[in-house]
């Protein structure tokens, strides 16, 4: 019998190969805007569209063993709900406009207010009790549906500059929503060219087909 042992994973939703399309065209645009005014104190690290996701809940190392009452878990979850729609309407920025350090990109303000948000939540919040329950560690910060584009490694302030005068943060966005029908539990492999993710397994809502 094979020993067990342990992985590094997450749970997320994973894009469509449209969806990665449009935050590659996203991601030139904003390149383009920006590229003029770099500087050598600026370092901007761009997330490659293939490892895009939306993160449900970071496990870090956990036993394999885990694996299939995870599975368990989330299906009993995810049978009686429905999919949520998170349209990609704009771009924004953590954690001010003035010093970005991470470039998103999520819904409007209007949908953070809505129906599908609420339900989110209650979707996480159910996810956090089935994990706490399998023993992993609580997340104190509610989920926050955004994606991200890039991260400011040095130079935020000349970043927020160029973003604020290239506008690129003022005009609504049209690629598409982010469709939540299932949760994958992810294996993260840290390698020297980068993480590579493996899904273990895929749970659907009970209207996700």
């Amino acid at each position: 019998m094979k020993e067990q042992g342990m992985i590094r994973a997450f749970l997320a939703v994973e894009l469509t190969d449209a969806l990665r399309n449009g935050l590659t065209q996203v991601q030139q645009d904003l390149r383009r805007r920006v590229s003029h005014g770099l500087s050598k104190r600026i370092r901007i690290s761009w997330v490659q569209p293939a490892s895009i996701h939306l993160t449900i809940k970071f496990l870090g190392e956990m036993d394999e063993s885990l694996i299939e009452p995870l599975r368990t878990a989330l299906t009993q979850i995810m049978e009686g709900g429905h999919s949520i729609r998170i349209p990609l309407e704009r771009l924004g920025v953590f954690p001010r406009f003035q010093q970005p350090r991470v470039v998103w990109v999520g819904p409007s303000d209007r949908w953070e207010e809505g129906d599908d948000a609420v339900r989110l939540a209650l979707l996480h919040r159910s996810v956090e009790d089935r994990c706490h329950a399998a023993g992993f560690a609580r997340e104190s910060r509610p989920l926050s549906p955004h994606l991200t584009l890039a991260r400011i490694k040095e130079g935020e302030r000349e970043v927020g500059k160029l973003l604020a005068q290239s506008g690129a943060l003022d005009h609504p966005l049209t690629i598409g929503s982010l469709d939540m029908t299932s949760i994958v539990l992810m294996r993260s492999e840290l390698r020297p060219t980068g993480p590579v993710y493996t899904p273990l397994w895929e749970v659907k809502t009970g209207d996700g087909g």
